[in-house]
């Protein structure tokens, strides 16, 4: 028979936990007459939560803001309360850019800083070419594949953070940092900033998760397409009436929410050619193709989920130390199996991050920072609110 354990949970709101397990034998004796209190061992948070973020440097912050509670647990099983985050408030937010920001020349300012530099180094050994190379000197077709692409933005994108960190003020902006997200593929980086995983293990993710959507781009002949000019509902619209003129094979859908007036459709080749010759009957003012290998974001990418989630059976994921928005609901989670079931879910879901923008916005983040390469992310900022303070740190 499994022994029932009590757990004290010491919790840095909003963005550490500590799980102290004690037998219920040993919460008996000190509840017993002899003692009037629960004597817990002398533990320092500065120094368990330093060391859980030591790989990227991440301290903790408001450790003399606990709060002590308690749950119980059965055997040596233990869970993580998924809603830990569900009433966060945000005041500096940190954003991660996804596949298609890539550009040849990027990285290069990160060869001057030894902490950045370090990472590329470190990638090298994981990918087994020289990715800086590639990042900084191209070719572009060769960047623009999905199996480099993804890796190249993961590393750069945390790069940023390090070109940060040397800059006056950095350390204390980085400090400051009480949300994260990412676009797509920037939900990995968001999880690494946040200490759910280190950078070696988000990198070896990233890698298996480009090599497993570009698989399953090439089984099917798929593509994406930006909308632009169009609400939501009139996107979906369109989409409607494109798959009315083709078979279940080529179906479309929205794939990405990015912002008013720009959404993304992925789906079947016939279908997206459908959408763009469609397109200027629903009054859009354009279409773009987008440089990705098929249609992300949809059940096209259903061969990958089941690779995503052997990786993500095997590895280790903590809870992040700070609300990490997902892209699949934008809504935060704490525990580390419902974040290994979204991860897997992602590439096969649409992208809610208008609804991410605009959460943070309305929950009052005061001040927002793209990190990595390209300026995507500050123009959909701009786009939903052009009042909003977002700055770009590129590597």
């Amino acid at each position: 028979m499994c022994s029932l354990l009590h757990r004290i949970i010491i919790r840095t709101p909003p963005a550490h936990s500590l799980i102290l397990r004690i037998p219920l034998s040993s919460m008996a004796t000190a509840a017993a007459p002899s003692s009037s209190s629960l004597l817990l061992p002398s533990v320092s948070l500065n120094k368990l939560c330093s060391s859980r973020n030591a790989s990227l440097g991440f301290a903790g912050k408001n450790l003399s803001r606990s709060r002590v509670s308690m749950s119980v647990s059965a055997g040596s099983q233990t869970t993580v309360n998924d809603s830990l985050f569900a009433d966060y408030k945000p005041t500096s937010a940190f954003l991660f850019p996804g596949q298609g920001a890539q550009a040849v020349g990027m990285g290069k300012e990160a060869q001057s800083v030894a902490a950045a530099g370090e990472l590329y180094k470190k990638a090298n050994d994981i990918l087994g070419y020289d990715l800086l190379d590639i990042c900084v000197n191209g070719p572009k077709d060769k960047l623009d594949s999905t199996v480099i692409s993804q890796p190249a933005i993961y590393v750069t994108s945390l790069a940023a953070v390090e070109l940060l960190r040397v800059r006056e003020g950095g350390e204390q902006i980085i400090s400051s940092v009480d949300v994260t997200c990412g676009l797509s593929l920037g939900e990995y980086t968001a999880l690494a900033f946040a200490g759910a995983f280190s950078f070696e293990d988000g990198l070896k993710l990233v890698k298996l998760r480009g090599e497993a959507m570009q698989a399953a781009a090439d089984a099917a002949k798929s593509a994406m397409v930006s909308i632009i000019g169009l609400d939501s509902e009139k996107v979906q619209q369109l989409c409607d009436a494109a798959n009315e003129d083709v078979d279940e094979a080529d179906k479309v859908q929205i794939a990405n929410y990015l912002c008013p007036g720009n959404y993304a459709v992925s789906g079947g080749l016939k279908g997206i050619e459908v959408v763009e010759a469609k397109a200027k009957s629903f009054k859009a003012r354009m279409t773009v193709r987008l440089a990705v290998a098929g249609a992300f974001h949809t059940s096209f990418m259903e061969p990958a989920v089941s690779r995503l989630e052997a990786a993500l059976a095997a590895m280790e994921i903590r809870s992040p130390r700070i609300p990490v928005i997902s892209n699949v609901d934008a809504q935060p989670h704490a525990d580390p199996d419902t974040i290994k079931k979204i991860l897997a879910r992602q590439v096969t879901s649409p992208v809610q991050w208008e609804t991410t923008v605009k959460t943070l916005l309305s929950k009052g983040v005061k001040s927002s920072y793209e990190l990595g390469p390209g300026k995507v992310i500050a123009g959909i900022f701009k786009r939903v609110d052009k009042s909003a303070s977002i700055e770009n740190i590129s590597a």
